[in-house]
């Protein structure tokens, strides 16, 4: 009988490891589960053969895993979310797991996605769980990902936690796209506000310093202050030897770059976190995209059936900001301790008092998952009217900052040539 190892939680929420015999891994799953213990990782112990001794492969040189391919970068978001809704579908209908593997892995196009599902096909194959034989694969499965799975597996609704984890992307992408389509009319009209500015500094501007030196017109300082941008830019003040042209084109790519270093390291992102929070108009929209994502995720983590610590635990991790993270540490450590959710948070003083409030609330009527989904919900209906404030409050932004950089121009510019029409008439009177 193959023997299996694990880790699981006891009833205080303590890790405990050790093996098991069992026929299959949902075998084992339930063993541990009539121990008392919650079982969070089963994997079968792995004999070590050779192709020549392997009977089932008839000495043949066994095939190279096709999931563990060359393919780079990670899984997209979509074809990750079409993929679980569809698994779960098939699920539903009563297919075999490694039938419905084989199925959505044919249909799909070349590439990392298929490469990745031909390699849990295999996993499942040889007798791992799916959970399992998913964990291997990180760039498509993350930890959240793994635990739902290993939730459903355990508690034998596999298909409703896939349909549940389904929706709980879906919304994720949704709310990203929604922010990244909120940037993108700005972004789009600085870019080719900064190209305009740069024409107009290289080919416009030396044509008036040649009329203005023609005429020995004696030019204001925002001008002359113009004129030597205008220099800069082209790269034709005295000494110069690179156009500062591209110091524009480049030091977006390097603050890019130098911001993404900063929050490579642990408190390089614990400060860029924290400034982002309080940033202005920004900071607001962040805070509440920060507690849509954590609610949602631990509200489904819990739904499914993961232990609150280790659902907590993954919260934390997948938070995507340092400060909610913190504070989710801090209740799972009063978790641990036996004390309530609610009081850590709301000493953190990361979330509106409605949230703590409806939090508590759940907690003491033992209806949390669905407390946490409802404060994600409404959280996602503010963040559309922030969105939309944020656009709104923008585009006036930008004809006001646009209309002052082109009005300085204008200035700079007709200052000297009235100056030189004045002269002009006197000299001709």
């Amino acid at each position: 009988m193959p023997t299996f190892m694990y880790e699981a939680l006891d009833a205080k929420g303590k890790t405990i490891k050790g093996t098991i015999e069992a026929n299959t891994g949902e075998e084992a799953q339930v063993r541990i589960k009539q121990q008392g213990y919650f079982p969070t990782d089963v994997r079968a112990q792995k004999v070590k053969k050779t192709a020549a001794t392997d009977p089932a492969s008839g000495g043949a040189t066994k095939k190279k895993k096709a999931g563990a391919g060359f393919s780079i970068g990670k899984v997209n978001q979509k074809n990750l979310t079409t993929f679980t809704r569809q698994l779960s579908t098939l699920q539903d209908a009563g297919l075999p797991l490694l039938r419905s593997l084989q199925i959505l892995e044919q249909q799909q196009k070349p590439g990392l996605m298929k490469n990745v599902l031909l390699g849990v096909t295999e996993e499942v194959e040889g007798g791992a769980s799916l959970s399992e034989s998913m964990g291997k694969f990180p760039r498509a499965f993350n930890r959240l990902y793994v635990k739902m799975v290993n939730a459903g597996e355990i508690g034998g609704v596999l298909d409703i936690i896939l349909q549940r984890l389904a929706d709980f992307m879906e919304k994720s992408e949704r709310l990203k796209r929604k922010i990244k389509g909120a940037l993108v009319y700005p972004v789009v009209v600085v870019v080719i506000a900064l190209l305009i500015l740069t024409g107009i500094m290289v080919f416009i501007i030396p044509q008036f310093e040649e009329i203005f030196t023609e005429f020995g017109v004696q030019l204001p300082a925002i001008t002359l202050w113009l004129i030597n941008t205008s220099r800069w830019v082209a790269g034709s003040l005295p000494g110069q030897q690179i156009q500062g042209f591209w110091f524009i084109l480049v030091t977006p790519v390097a603050v890019v770059v130098f911001w993404k270093l900063i929050r490579a390291a642990g408190p390089g992102r614990a400060l860029t976190d924290t400034l982002l929070l309080w940033t202005p108009i920004f900071g607001n929209l962040i805070r509440k995209t920060t507690i849509a994502r954590f609610t949602r995720t631990l509200g489904t983590l819990i739904s499914a059936g993961v232990p609150i610590l280790e659902a907590v635990t993954i919260t934390a991790e997948t938070s995507g900001n340092y400060v909610y993270e913190k504070a989710l540490k801090n209740v799972h450590d009063s978790i641990r301790e036996g004390e309530s959710f609610a009081q850590p948070l709301r000493e953190s003083k990361t979330c509106d008092a409605i949230v703590v409030n409806m939090i508590d609330v759940g907690e003491e009527t033992g209806d949390m998952d669905s407390m946490l989904m409802k404060i994600a919900d409404n959280y996602d209906e503010e963040v559309d009217v922030a969105v939309a404030s944020l656009v709104s409050l923008l585009e006036p932004l930008m004809v006001v900052v646009l209309g002052g950089m082109v009005g300085v121009i204008v200035v700079a510019m007709f200052m000297p040539m009235v100056e030189m029409i004045n002269s002009l008439q006197g000299g001709g009177m």
